[in-house]
C-alpha cells in the first residue's frame, strides 16, 4: 500500500504564489510519472502537471503553462507545484497522484495511489 500526502495549500490574493508538496510512502513502486489535479467545486477533475521519472521531463495543462512549474526531488517520491500568478480561477482542491500514465492524449492517475486533496483558494 501507498501513502499518497499533499501539503502547502491555503488563501492566497490573485497574483499571489504557494508551494504544494507531495510526498508518496510505503511500498515499493515503479511509476510512469507523478503529478497534480484539481477540482473546482461543480467542476471534474482536471489535469495540471506531470514529471516524468525517466527524464524528469514536465506537461502542463494549458491553463497554468507560464505560471506553474512541477519539480521533483532526488528521491523518487516527492513532487512539488510552485504555483505563480495566480487567478481566481486556479481556486480548487489541488491533488497529487504518484503514479500517471499518459493515453491518447489523456492523463489519469492509479486509483488507488491519489492523495486527500489540500485546498487552494485565490482571492480577487
Amino acid at each position: 500500500q501507498v501513502q499518497v500526502v499533499e501539503s502547502g495549500g491555503g488563501l492566497v490574493q490573485a497574483g499571489g504564489s504557494l508551494r504544494l508538496s507531495c510526498a508518496a510512502s510505503g511500498r515499493t513502486f515503479n511509476s510512469y510519472a507523478m503529478g497534480w489535479f484539481r477540482q473546482a467545486p461543480g467542476k471534474e477533475r482536471e489535469f495540471v502537471a506531470a514529471i516524468l521519472w525517466a527524464d524528469r521531463s514536465t506537461y502542463y495543462a494549458d491553463s497554468v503553462k507560464g505560471r506553474f512549474t512541477i519539480s521533483a526531488a532526488n528521491a523518487k517520491n516527492t513532487v512539488y507545484l510552485q504555483m505563480n500568478s495566480l487567478k481566481p480561477e486556479d481556486t480548487a482542491v489541488y491533488y497529487c497522484n504518484a503514479d500517471l500514465s499518459y493515453y491518447s492524449g489523456t492523463w489519469s492517475g492509479r486509483g488507488d495511489y491519489w492523495g486527500q486533496g489540500t485546498q487552494v483558494t485565490v482571492s480577487s
